[in-house]
């Protein structure tokens, strides 16, 4: 049997490849970033072309660190950024447009006037899980089909193909032989039926998008082609499991069992709990997403999402300047005891769950004379483990079951105080694993499953290994005081 597992991880601002071997040795791990563009004010887009540079320099970089041979390669994973939407040319696979990123709110008024059909918000949550929001797919490609010129012309010759990452990034390595996305990806979309997990024609109708441009709805773990034309990869390497990047990471934190949840620190942040083969109807405005699909078995999540968590660090950085690196922030908040009554708001590009509030703009409450840069990177601190603490009470409501745990990963875990500051608000264990790159080990997992290499979840399950746990210590009495400066300062944002 071939002894090695490439694991490609298409995140927001940069691609990371990871080879590993049966036993979670990290032979090698590379990271490109690349270009983000924002032609208008709360625009967002990526360059599909300069995603697949980034794509195919870091498999090489990691090839060359590992010193493997490639023929050696069981077969390829892939987890992205989800949400993110772009249209290529079937033939040539080159775009038509810049994607259009997750983070994008182009679409908000779109969004706004759908909102006032009535009865239309309830019935697209019933058929997706999802709220009526510009985050998802289905109002972005709709703006690309109404602005992009020519584009209708080209929908009628057959010529357009529609996806997220994971599509693109099977197209291209297959030479434009594959045109599917996988379950969890198309889940996010807002065109897809989580009752069967096929494209919902009436939505299709809705959004104004033609059912010959989709690709086709694949599991998570099969094999969808095999490599071809690759710069530096033979031809014939399967690709063979694909998840979006926050149901691999539930994947690789082996969060199987009904009601486990893992929260993920990235420029957002992302809590997902495993609901089993049930359809949990959130009410309390979680999403309904799919974990993923083995075989013919569906497994479901709860999903909450804040749009700011890391990305209010790199702020502190890139913006205010009070930082020259993010991991300075947790020394400069220690420096302090409490936040000196600061509470800042990363509103930055509006509120997600449970508020989704796309007008929201960032707020910093409670500045006295007295305060300082290191109260306002402790109060950062807590803004994300307060953003995780709303999310987690909806959650639990909606459940019905209190948690017992939250695994965590994302650079952002790495912060102790953070941390620390997420189990005292949360009143809950907070477990950190030993290898903390849980969504690219989740893309390898569901790859290794798909060819044989793992032969099922119990094998995954014992190599889950935990670090870290972090236990509540602050006062309960305290913790009520901070929540209740954060209530007050959200209605403000």
């Amino acid at each position: 049997m071939k002894k090695y597992i490439l694991a490609i991880d298409q995140g927001t601002t940069g691609t990371t490849v990871l080879i590993l071997d049966k036993k979670l040795k990290i032979l090698a791990k590379c990271n490109q970033e690349f270009p983000q563009y924002y032609p208008k004010l709360g625009w967002v887009e990526h360059d599909l072309e300069e995603i697949w540079i980034s794509t195919l320099s870091t498999v090489r970089d990691a090839l060359n660190a590992s010193d493997i041979d490639p023929k050696e390669i069981a077969a390829i994973g892939i987890t992205n950024q989800r949400e993110t939407t772009g249209l290529w040319n079937r033939q040539t696979l080159k775009p038509f447009h810049r994607a259009i990123v997750w983070q994008c709110r182009r679409t908000s008024d779109t969004c706004e006037k759908l909102k006032k059909q009535k009865g239309l918000p309830e019935k697209i949550q019933k058929k997706t899980g999802l709220v009526l929001d510009p985050y998802f797919s289905a109002t972005k490609v709709k703006w690309l089909l109404d602005n992009v010129k020519g584009i209708q012309q080209k929908v009628k010759q057959g010529d357009v193909a529609f996806g997220t990452i994971d599509t693109y990034l099977v197209a291209k390595l297959t030479q434009g032989k594959s045109h599917v996305t996988d379950v969890s990806n198309a889940s996010r979309t807002m065109l897809m039926n989580l009752q069967n997990c096929q494209w919902d024609d009436e939505l299709l109708k809705l959004f104004g998008v033609p059912k010959n441009i989709l690709p086709k709805i694949v599991s998570n773990s099969e094999v969808y082609g095999k490599t071809q034309g690759v710069t530096g990869l033979p031809d014939g390497i399967p690709i063979a499991g694909m998840a979006g990047d926050q149901q691999a990471a539930l994947f690789g934190q082996a969060c199987f069992d009904v009601g486990t949840a893992k929260c993920t620190y990235g420029t957002g942040s992302f809590i997902l709990m495993n609901t089993g083969e049930k359809i949990v109807h959130s009410k309390n405005k979680m999403l309904t997403t799919v974990a993923w699909q083995l075989g013919k078995k569906t497994t479901y999540a709860l999903e909450g999402s804040a749009f700011i968590a890391g990305a209010a660090v790199q702020w502190l950085r890139d913006g205010l300047k009070i930082i020259q690196s993010a991991p300075e922030v947790e020394e400069l908040a220690s420096r302090v005891p409490d936040s000196g009554g600061i509470v800042f708001v990363p509103a930055l590009v509006g509120l997600g769950a449970p508020h989704w509030r796309p007008e929201a703009r960032g707020v910093i409450t409670g500045i006295t004379r007295a305060t300082t840069h290191e109260h306002l990177a402790r109060a950062t601190l807590e803004a994300i483990a307060l953003s995780q603490y709303d999310i987690l009470e909806a959650m639990q409501k909606d459940s019905g079951k209190k948690l017992r745990s939250l695994k965590v990963d994302g650079g952002a875990s790495q912060n102790n105080l953070l941390m620390q500051l997420q189990s005292d608000l949360l009143r809950t264990p907070l477990v950190r694993p030993k290898a903390t790159e849980t969504t690219a080990l989740g893309a390898a997992f569901l790859a290794g499953l798909g060819v044989g290499f793992w032969k099922g979840l119990s094998d995954i399950k014992k190599s889950w290994v935990k670090d870290v746990q972090f236990k509540p210590k602050m006062k309960p009495a305290e913790v009520k005081e901070l929540v209740a400066r954060w209530q007050q300062a959200l209605q403000k944002a």
